[in-house]
């Protein structure tokens, strides 16, 4: 197959939607396919739309470009479309509603958590061939190889990592964190690495402070620490604890969005109000915690052989789905059409 992703892949450190993009065409590339990032290709069977603001720049093609691609050049291709962003994360009121309006090109919906799913059910986006497909750090760079397991006589090593500078990213919890490895008895106890983009308005005193990582560089930068904290809000998945989890790390993370559902099972939940109970409970049973896990398993490459499989199901209800997609085209040009002849006559009365 020839399948068309629309994201301009970035070398070095990026986003979240970056990673998937650069892990999912390693894995179809190796599995005997053709991958590319823009519709120039007339030969195209599955279109898949990552970024559809084209303000971004990791966007090589939106719902526009494809609606064009299948008028013009072929329509045969399926319309894939992965949802992994809302406004609840972002603190805006508009992406939501642009999603939804994207979506109307896609034949079949890809979201990145069930939490994210139902959200866009009850916001009332189409329910017609909707998925969860779980997202996945890449094992090459992010495993359990060299991890530092924490002895129980040292101070022990809290780390996190982010790219993106939002408000809801947690920014508010690791600066308490590093106001409490200041004072007693957790300076003595407890020490803090901040691995990424810092907002302007933060400015760490106490906390390790170490540049934007990626690849090997950042699994081995994770694995220095015995344990790592999220303190994101509304995540739909988030790259940053997954990447951790395949590092053998214990994730301490706040239940919200569609985190619980990566992390339940692999660390503790917890609040900024019971932060410190939670890691005196994280060093009563840390060899436990790093027992649990051994069975995290969101890698890469199962999360992209699943879209392989969505992808091969679907080509199979190729026909189908295209002469439905061809219909409801023809039913929006007859409405388009009575409408007007409505105005017109009501016009000439």
């Amino acid at each position: 197959m020839k399948i068309a992703i629309g994201t301009n892949i970035k070398d070095g450190p990026w986003g979240g939607g970056n990673a998937f993009a650069k892990n999912l065409s390693s894995f179809l590339i190796e599995s005997g396919h053709d991958v590319v990032y823009k519709l120039l290709d007339k030969d195209i069977d599955i279109i898949l739309l990552t970024e559809p603001r084209k303000l971004s720049e990791t966007s090589s093609f939106n719902h526009k470009d494809i609606k064009e691609y299948l008028n013009i050049v072929n329509n045969n291709s399926l319309v894939f479309h992965r949802i992994n962003e809302c406004d609840q994360r972002k603190g805006t009121n508009y992406i939501n509603k642009y999603l939804i309006n994207s979506n109307s090109v896609a034949d079949v919906t890809i979201f990145v958590s069930q939490w994210l799913k139902n959200l866009y059910i009850e916001e009332g986006i189409q329910k017609n061939n909707l998925h969860t497909i779980m997202a996945g750090a890449n094992r090459e760079f992010f495993n359990p190889e060299n991890l530092n397991v924490w002895s129980g006589n040292e101070k022990l090593k809290i780390v996190t990592h982010h790219w993106g500078t939002n408000k809801n990213k947690g920014y508010e919890i690791y600066e308490y964190i590093d106001d409490l490895i200041s004072s007693e008895p957790w300076k003595d106890m407890i020490e803090f690495t901040f691995i990424g983009n810092l907002p302007k308005n933060y400015n760490f005193r106490n906390s390790n402070i170490v540049r934007p990582l990626y690849g090997s560089e950042l699994g081995d930068e994770l694995k220095k620490n015995h344990l790592y904290i999220t303190g994101s809000l509304f995540e739909p998945s988030g790259n940053h604890h997954i990447e951790a989890g395949q590092c053998g790390l214990p994730i301490l993370y706040i239940k919200s969005g569609g985190t619980s559902e990566y992390c339940d099972n692999f660390g503790i939940p917890y609040s900024i109000n019971n932060l410190k109970e939670k890691i005196i409970l994280f060093m009563e049973n840390s060899s436990q915690y790093y027992e649990n896990m051994k069975t995290y398993s969101n890698d890469s490459k199962v999360m992209s052989g699943e879209f392989l499989n969505l992808f091969n199901f679907y080509m199979k209800e190729k026909r189908e789905i295209v002469n439905k997609r061809s219909i409801e085209d023809i039913n929006i040009v007859k409405k388009l059409y009575l409408i007007l002849k409505l105005k017109f006559r009501n016009l000439f009365k």
